[in-house]
């Protein structure tokens, strides 16, 4: 009969703190077993003899530290989550932990709520959602997931094939598909028609094979696609075409001294192209903008509408530390948003973005 019972084990070297968890937990007993212990040794010895959901382990320990313990959890017991409890929250500590596949990190001192919160998130069954592809594309899906910043593995099942592919924090980083893995995974993926879909939410890739960012693969995989069937008119290859201007404009545009980042986005949201300064000190991802800059045309249009005067044209936003200015492009639904430093000339940006808008509209035309 098979063991249905959750278990959560708590590794600690001080008694103390273990102690606390067990009392403020045990509202939780019947929801799952904890079982506290104080070292790496004694929890092995408890792993090799009950199935463990969720192990909660310290980072410093005597003799097997929190990290050697989530490789050996991962490497004999890959069903079980492990939990990393840490004083020494840097950045270096929380990479090697993701890398060892740390489901969850949490910093000392904590609220035992914010821990049990935590434990509840990681006993449940939930692996995400199913559906089949039919009406809608697996670039769909990647796309979703990406722009949620999703850290999530998604399996793609046919008749006769099998793949699946690795988003972690919004970024494609592997795929595989028979013996085929990384780039050459998601091209072969996004070639299927038709079949079923699963995601597994939290899931980290086994390895990092891909660093190409998602809405190039994407593009990619469209133009691979749309020019291996005869007889179909090549739309990937006109969207990548379209990009490619695109990106130029955006190149010139980044290149201007104090601007931060530029970027098109669709009438939808999603951002066509982007271009981002490398010398600029301020580091953003497009993906933490996205969400922003959407939210804004569509809180500034939904003003427009409110008060009878139609859609925006611009937005422009001063702060203490930067500009942000959104255009509408000429005779079209995209936007041109443009993020930069408050010391930048404000008349020759403004120049420049509207003479690029007017090339942005007729590549956009095409």
């Amino acid at each position: 009969m098979a063991d249905d019972v959750k278990r959560v084990l708590v590794v600690d070297d001080e008694d103390d703190l273990t102690w606390s968890i067990s009392k403020h937990l045990a509202k939780d007993r019947d929801r799952y077993d904890l079982i506290c212990v104080n070292s790496g040794k004694k929890a092995l010895e408890v792993l090799s003899q009950l199935p463990v959901k969720l192990v909660i382990s310290d980072i410093r320990m005597p003799e097997i530290s929190g990290l050697e313990l989530l490789s050996r959890i991962r490497d004999s017991y890959p069903a079980t989550k492990v939990i990393i409890m840490t004083a020494y929250g840097s950045s270096e500590v929380h990479e090697e932990a993701n890398a060892r596949g740390c489901f969850k990190y949490i910093e000392k001192p904590f609220e035992i709520t914010d821990l049990r919160q935590l434990i509840l998130e990681a006993i449940e069954e939930k692996r995400g959602f199913m559906g089949t592809i039919s009406d809608f594309q697996l670039s769909d899906l990647i796309q979703m997931n990406c722009l949620g910043r999703m850290t999530t593995a998604l399996f793609i099942v046919g008749d006769d094939y099998r793949g699946t592919i690795y988003i972690e924090d919004g970024n494609i980083v592997h795929a595989d598909c028979g013996d085929k893995e990384g780039e050459d995974a998601v091209f072969e993926m996004l070639a299927w028609e038709g079949g079923n879909f699963s995601t597994e939410r939290g899931k980290r890739a086994p390895k990092e094979t891909i660093i190409k960012g998602w809405q190039s693969l994407l593009l990619e995989g469209m133009r691979r696609v749309d020019e291996a069937k005869p007889g179909r008119t090549d739309i990937g290859g006109q969207l990548a075409k379209t990009q490619r201007e695109i990106s130029r404009i955006l190149d010139k545009l980044a290149s201007l001294k104090g601007v931060i980042l530029t970027t098109v986005f669709d009438p939808e949201g999603f951002p066509v192209a982007s271009q981002i300064n490398p010398d600029s000190p301020r580091k953003y991802a497009i993906q933490e903008l996205t969400p922003i800059i959407s939210a804004l045309i569509k809180q500034v249009d939904s003003i427009g509408q409110d008060l009878k005067i139609k859609k925006p044209k611009s937005i422009s936003a001063e702060f203490e530390e930067a500009i942000l200015k959104v255009n509408k492009v000429q005779d079209r639904k995209e936007y041109l948003v443009i993020l930069a430093e408050n010391k930048i000339n404000i008349g020759v940006l403004t120049l420049e973005a509207k003479k690029n808008l007017r090339k942005l509209s007729r590549i956009l035309e095409k």
